[in-house]
């Protein structure tokens, strides 16, 4: 296991600069989830740490060594670090055992043997026994994304990049897929990075989960952290729904439409708190809200609700007996997280 550590990195194009300071710390066998709006970044910090675009400026390190930097590069294949590609990219000729394999040493008896014992081990980890002679287009893409994972393993890499690699796959099979994934990698102990645009997926499998923005990491910490505490605005209506509303704080509670609600700092003025969907709860008979649209979602229901010029969502479990017109009585779980006017507009 080694850490990959991202310090002062900056990165980019022919006239175009796209990373600006990028400072990161992957500690030795984590997973750190790498979320961003397009053209945040995102894809270019995962070529510049899979050694395909030379940094302008800062470096990068895996372990104690300096893969990267504006005056050096290590050549892709030297760095111990692999890649799972969108779309698995097996080759299609090949068979499993050979696709796996395929980076491997083996033209001599010894190393060939070698080489049969490692694909071997990797189609246990990931639960593929007995399929080493299929065909990739025998698979279904849950599978062939497993076989894509143990090809990067296969060269017991530092660390392993995941380039969306479950944005392929149906709905259905993508949440159990990456289930299978997070599970080998954590039983491994492999350092990774996961790039990808579904925040569940990050928060859901991630250690740690960095948000970049404009080509720097405006916040990098536990999900729970980025979801309960996010940095600012932008940030808590970016990750996750957001409950926004204006505020007057007086200590450890702010007034709003909805009554005192609690805050996670003492703070006082004029300012947004946000709360989340799930935080909201709803009583029939009351008079806080009105109800203007229901949402089903099988497990759950999102009502909107309107509380004087507000609107807000709350997401509750089904049934749900509320229906468009009706008023109902909102209550809050637990404390909101205050933002000054001033910081509003962060």
């Amino acid at each position: 296991m080694s850490e990959l550590a991202i310090s002062g990195l900056g990165a980019g194009y022919p006239g175009r600069e796209v990373l600006r300071g990028v400072n990161l710390r992957v500690p030795a066998g984590s997973l750190t989830a790498v979320l961003g709006a397009s053209g945040g970044g995102k894809t270019t910090l995962l070529r510049a740490v899979a050694g395909f675009l030379q940094p302008t400026a800062g470096e990068i390190r895996v372990g104690s060594e300096v893969v990267a930097s504006a005056q050096q590069s290590v050549a892709p294949e030297r760095r111990r670090v692999t890649i799972v590609p969108q779309e698995a990219a097996l080759f299609p000729h090949l068979t499993v055992a050979a696709n796996i394999g395929y980076g491997l040493p083996g033209w001599r008896a010894k190393t060939r043997r070698a080489r049969r014992a490692r694909v071997a081990e990797l189609l246990e980890v990931v639960g593929l026994e007995g399929y080493d002679r299929h065909r990739p287009q025998q698979l279904s893409g849950g599978q062939q994304q497993r076989v894509a994972l143990a090809r990067a393993l296969a060269p017991a890499p530092a660390a392993v990049l995941l380039d969306e690699p479950f944005s392929a796959l149906d709905a259905g099979l993508r949440a159990s897929v990456r289930d299978q994934v997070r599970e080998i990698l954590t039983g491994l102990g492999t350092t990774t990075i996961l790039v990808t645009h579904d925040q569940d997926e990050a928060l859901s499998m991630a250690d740690q989960v960095a948000v970049l923005r404009e080509g720097t990491v405006a916040q990098a910490g536990t999900p729970e952290q980025l979801y309960r505490a996010p940095v600012d605005l932008a940030l808590a209506q970016f990750l996750g729904e957001a409950v926004l509303l204006p505020a007057e704080a007086d200590g450890s509670t702010a007034g709003t439409v909805l009554g005192p609600v609690a805050l996670t700092e003492s703070a006082r003025g004029t300012g947004v708190i946000l709360l989340r969907p799930e935080q909201l709860s709803i009583a029939p008979g009351g008079d806080t809200a009105m109800v203007t649209r229901t949402s089903f979602h099988g497990h759950d229901a999102v009502l909107t609700l309107r509380a004087g010029e507000v609107e807000l969502s709350a997401r509750v479990l089904s049934p749900v007996e509320a229906r468009a017109g009706d008023t109902v009585a909102v209550t809050v779980r637990g404390a909101g997280v205050f933002y000054p006017a001033k910081s509003s507009a962060k």
